[in-house]
């Protein structure tokens, strides 16, 4: 576990923190983020709330109900082209 001490700077009335570029890159943090927060602990933890094939299973849904989901090429195999 690595730590970093950082400050508090004024964003309008808000307050925020600066994470520096490599911690962004090294955690795969982009646009949007998930604040967890701990009270117990008095810990707040960061994670990345881009998670790649999200909403996946609606869109496909979407795409059958459009007929957007037809094969542009036949993936039928025919085995007597193959040499055994």
């Amino acid at each position: 576990m690595e730590k970093i001490k950082t400050k508090l700077i004024q964003i309008g009335n808000s307050k925020g923190i600066r994470i520096p570029k490599y911690i962004l890159e090294r955690l795969n943090l982009h646009n949007k983020i998930e604040l967890i927060i701990d009270e117990k602990a008095m810990q707040i933890h960061i994670k990345s709330d881009e998670t790649p094939r999200k909403k996946w299973a609606e869109k496909f849904q979407q795409m059958h109900e459009s007929g957007d989901d037809m094969l542009l090429i036949d993936d039928s195999l025919d085995l007597e082209e193959w040499d055994w």
